[in-house]
Parts: C-alpha cells; sequence; structure tokens
C-alpha cells in the first residue's frame, strides 16, 4: 500500500504534488519523494525518509522545478522498510530518462530479476519490486523506439509488453523526460488509480492521476474517470490526453482491503464510495453481532477510532444500542497496521490511544474495529477497555477473519502471524482475551461494499484465499513467508 500521484500543469507543480502527498499520507509513512521535470527534460528529485512534512525543506521544495511531476508516500510491502535507497520515485536514464512511482506488489520479482540481469542485462542496486518495474519499463520503451522521438503509440506498445512480463498488483505512474506523463493499472485494477483534469486560465487543460478521488476534490480537479484495468494513460507536454487498452483480457477486481481500511473514507474509489461501504458493512455486522451474541452483552457500542467510526455508527444503530466514544486518539501517532515490525506495532498502541476510564466503567462494551490482522492491537485495545472498568467486552470485526496472506500491496507476507489462522472463532477471543469475537461474513463483507455498483467481483484474497491474477501458487506463498517480514 502506498500513496502515489502525478500532475501535468500550467505552471509549477511542485507545491501541488507536496499538497496531494499530505492527503495521501494515510496510504505510507515510511518515506516520501517527488520528481518533477522541465520541459527541456530536465529532472529533478528528493526523497526521504518519514512523513511528508518531514522530508521536504523550503530549499527542496524551490528545486523541484518543472510543469510536470509525480510524487510517492511508502509504505513497505517488498524490500526494506527503513532503507532510504529504496524510498520511490525510481530512476533510469535510458531511453530518455524515465522516473517511476508504483502503488502495489509483484509476484514474479525472481522470474524478473533473472530475465533483467541475463537478457536485459540491466543492474538493479535494490530489493524493491519499484526499480524492477521501472527497468521493465524502460527496457520495453528502448525496444518500441523505432526513431529518435516518442510517440503515444511507441508507449502503448511498451505497457502491452510491461503487462505480458509482470504479475501481480500495480498503479504506476511514470515520468518520461522531455515528452510526457504515463500511468497504468494492473489488467485486474487491484489497487486504484484515477484521472482528474481541470481548465486553466489560458484555456489548456491541466491533469493529476492518482491513488485516490480526495485529491481531486481537494485541488478542484474533474474527476474524468477511473483508469481501467490494464489501460496506459499518456499526457503529452501540451496537456493533449492519449488513452489505450493495453492488456489482452482486462477484468476490474479491486482490493477490498481499500474499502474496509487502507482509504479514507471521504474518497470513491471504482464508482464506490468509501464512507457508504463502510456503513453498509456496520450494517450487515449488526445482524451477525445480534445473531450470536446475547443483548444483555451489550451496554454500549465504541468504535476504535478512526476508520471503524461509520461500520460502529451503523451498528449501534440497528442493535438499538447507546453509541460512544470511549478511545482517545492521539493524532501525533501514526496508523499501527502499516507500521514495520510486531513490536513496534503493540508500544504505538498505547501512544495511539487512550481509554476514558468514565465511558467503560461498569459497562459490557461492545467494541467495533473494521478489521483484526495480527491481533496485536485488538488484543492491547481489550485489556485496556478491560484496565478501564469494563465489565465485560464483546470485539467485532467489520471485516472478516484474516487466514490467507494479502500478496497484491497489503503487509501481510505470512500465515503464521495472523491471529485467525488455524484458530476457530472461540480460540481468537481467548487468545485475545475478549469475552465474545464477532467478525463479518465473507459474503456479507462482499455484498456490502459492491451494493449498488457496476462491479461484481473483488479481490478477497486475505479473507477466502482465491488470489485473483491466477497466478500465486503455494510454492510462491512458502517462499514469501520465508523470505519477507512484517
Amino acid at each position: 500500500m502506498c500513496g502515489i500521484v502525478g500532475m501535468v500543469g500550467r505552471g509549477s507543480v511542485n507545491q501541488e504534488i507536496y499538497d496531494s502527498l499530505l492527503l495521501l499520507q494515510h496510504r505510507g509513512q515510511d518515506s516520501t519523494g517527488i520528481a518533477t521535470a522541465e520541459n527541456s527534460g530536465v529532472v529533478h528529485m528528493h526523497k526521504a525518509g518519514g512523513q511528508v512534512r518531514e522530508a521536504f525543506r523550503t530549499r527542496d521544495m524551490r528545486a523541484l522545478l518543472g510543469e510536470i511531476g509525480l510524487g510517492h508516500v511508502r509504505y513497505a510491502t517488498k524490500g526494506t522498510a527503513s532503507s532510504e535507497e529504496e524510498a520511490q520515485p525510481f530512476y533510469v536514464n535510458a531511453p530518455y530518462g524515465i522516473v517511476l512511482v508504483h502503488n502495489g506488489n509483484l509476484t514474479n520479482t525472481r522470474e524478473l530479476t533473472d530475465e533483467l540481469f541475463h537478457k536485459d542485462r540491466r543492474h538493479l542496486n535494490t530489493s524493491s519490486d519499484t526499480e524492477l518495474l521501472v527497468n521493465v519499463l524502460a527496457n520495453e520503451l528502448q525496444s518500441s523506439i523505432s526513431g529518435l522521438e516518442l510517440d503515444p503509440e511507441q508507449v502503448f506498445q511498451a505497457v502491452t509488453r510491461v503487462h505480458e512480463r509482470v504479475e501481480g498488483s500495480y498503479a504506476a505512474i511514470s515520468l518520461i523526460a522531455g515528452y510526457g506523463l504515463l500511468a497504468f493499472r494492473d489488467p485486474f485494477g487491484i489497487r486504484p488509480l484515477i484521472l482528474g483534469t481541470r481548465k486553466h486560465d489560458d484555456g489548456h487543460y491541466e491533469w493529476v492521476v492518482t491513488s485516490e478521488s480526495l485529491v481531486l476534490e481537494n485541488g478542484e480537479f474533474e474527476v474524468v474517470r477511473d483508469v481501467e484495468p490494464g489501460e496506459a494513460v499518456f499526457i503529452d507536454l501540451d496537456g493533449k490526453l492519449h488513452t489505450r487498452q493495453c492488456a489482452s483480457d482486462p477484468k476490474l477486481v479491486p482490493c477490498s482491503f481499500e474499502y474496509v481500511y487502507l482509504a479514507r473514507p471521504d474518497s470513491v474509489m471504482n464508482g464506490i464510495s468509501v464512507y457508504e461501504a463502510r456503513l453498509r458493512m456496520g450494517e450487515r455486522l449488526a445482524d451477525t453481532i445480534a445473531k450470536y451474541t446475547p443483548p444483555e452483552a451489550i451496554d454500549v457500542v465504541m468504535p476504535i477510532p478512526d476508520s471503524s467510526r461509520p461500520a460502529a455508527m451503523q451498528v449501534a444503530r440497528k442493535l438499538g444500542v447507546e453509541y460512544r466514544e470511549g478511545f482517545y486518539k492521539n493524532r501525533y501517532v501514526g496508523r499501527t497496521f502499516i507500521m514495520p515490525g510486531q513490536a513496534v506495532r503493540k508500544k504505538s498502541v498505547r501512544q495511539k490511544l487512550n481509554a476514558m476510564s468514565s465511558e467503560f466503567k461498569g459497562k459490557n462494551v461492545l467494541l467495533i474495529d473494521d478489521s483484526i490482522v495480527r491481533g496485536t492491537t485488538s488484543k492491547e485495545i481489550i485489556q485496556m477497555a478491560r484496565d478501564a472498568g469494563a465489565k465485560s467486552v464483546t470485539f467485532a470485526s467489520a471485516a472478516p477473519p484474516v487466514r490467507y496472506p494479502h500478496v497484491y500491496g497489503i503487509n501481510m507476507p505470512s500465515r503464521h502471524e495472523l491471529v485467525a489462522h488455524g484458530r476457530t472463532i472461540p480460540e481468537i477471543a481467548q487468545e485475545l482475551g475478549a469475552d465474545f469475537v464477532v467478525y463479518q461474513e465473507v459474503e456479507d463483507l462482499k455484498a456490502a461494499i459492491l451494493e449498488g455498483s457496476d462491479l461484481d467481483d473483488l479481490d478477497m484474497s486475505c479473507f477466502d484465499g482465491r488470489y485473483v491474477t491466477g497466478t500465486v501458487s503455494d510454492e510462491y506463498l512458502a517462499w514469501v513467508e520465508g523470505s519477507q517480514e512484517s
């Protein structure tokens, strides 16, 4: 999970890219970077560890010249979280000069690494799959060029071959020095990408392509549409838009976890409001809670702030139980799910949340969270509720049990660290220290997200073990578990 943005403007784009990355900060906090290019083709880049406000100083911003650019906030799912060398964007100087940012996770990195070395004669300096992707794109662009100049047809030929070589999830934005901005999405559209435009005072159009629609709204861009799965979008330096479907058999199967947790609630993805989807999750979860939990076990409903609030409000309304806010959140601590390492996550829970005793004392409390993944955070929160005086604690998840690794861009590489793996729900409750644990049903989650949309399928692989690309083998999952840490 990362946040990406690219812009083609009529003036300097550095400040708007910076502002956009602030809006996307929830998607990654390990590192960040911005690259811009002047029309002459000169590329400027700055990247650093940490969050956006920490990474860029006035002198850095002044050096980012140009009317075209892209930016990235990183949450490491491949490579090393602490390595600033793996911060994005990545740059290669041939052909022309290419800079690329990527959200997702490639699943055939071993094969690509071997091909790039033995066949394409390209050197890789990190273990990042983004460096793999930019080199594959550069190699295919080099093969597509027939003369000195680069035209959209050659760009689309290159993306077609990228789709043929690369497996997994990838929403990517690339700056081609002296030519324009390229964005493309994997043939299943697993990771989000949306296109927007606005008219400049001089009558020309400016463009943005990014992970979430809230960036468009904030910048007063008009939503054009989501980039289609398998599609490539190329915007030249004159602001002219070129598009092409570059995959042979595209099918939109977006990641369900975007709606559960990753995206901000004020975004719309693939035509589905994240906020409304979370409300519907609460509606359906309430039915399951009523089915499995005695009414006398719930005096009050409380969310685990912030992403579970819409679901919790609907659970309380439908059950006819009082809704209260029992946890105060420290806004200056990052999202614990995306912090690297179990020890860091556990320590950060109590830095992030504080339980108010007046809301818990003597009450049978129903806590609602968006999901339960490793159980580290949930276990700490349940103990905090008990320490604050709760009589009993029922813990409900707006998502089903996470029983399988997620390999498409979310940091869940090992099934053995998933609290639901190999456990029954009563065993999970015992492990977490809850009186009762209730999960959303798999089909209820799917129905809640898809209701009212034109979509008919979702990637729910971490819940049901069905990997939509069809290229994820047991051998690959074993290799991931043995070679990657979360």
